[in-house]
């Protein structure tokens, strides 16, 4: 079986995970948790990206978009406000998964609004640093039917 390609996409602030809000977010850096997740996945590729910029985020989907088995992204604030993003997800071939660390639609209103979910195969939410392990799992399950 060949190996698949994953990317993890991260959106704004999302760098400062650990530090940041750490009732809502934890204590853990994404950096912590990716070793985890490279652990879990001995026999995939897994790419991780971050940025704070928009447009960084939308390159990254179009250059990867046509090659990779899937992403897992994680839009921060630009979940509640980037038609632009999620029309670059729409753009490409390779499936993606949206992930939030906290439950967003127990929190403000304006989080109630996802314009990543409908340009993704399915949405994590509320599980922790644990929903990007649990994206991965479902891209490759998704891979595996579809071999």
């Amino acid at each position: 079986m060949a190996r698949k390609k994953f990317v993890i996409l991260n959106g704004p602030n999302l760098n400062l995970l650990g530090r940041r809000q750490p009732e809502i977010y934890g204590y853990k850096t994404f950096e912590d948790h990716l070793a985890i997740i490279k652990g879990k996945f001995p026999n995939a590729d897994i790419l991780y990206f971050q940025s704070n910029h928009e447009g960084v985020l939308i390159d990254l989907i179009h250059e990867y978009g046509f090659t990779v088995d899937g992403f897992v992204i994680n839009a921060g604030a630009y979940t509640h406000t980037s038609i632009a993003l999620a029309d670059a997800l729409r753009s490409v071939t390779s499936p993606a998964i949206e992930v939030h660390i906290s439950n967003i639609y127990e929190r403000e209103a304006f989080r109630h609004v996802s314009y990543m979910k409908d340009a993704c195969i399915a949405s994590i939410v509320g599980r922790g640093m644990e929903g990007y392990d649990e994206a991965i799992e479902l891209l490759i399950h998704k891979n595996e039917t579809q071999s």
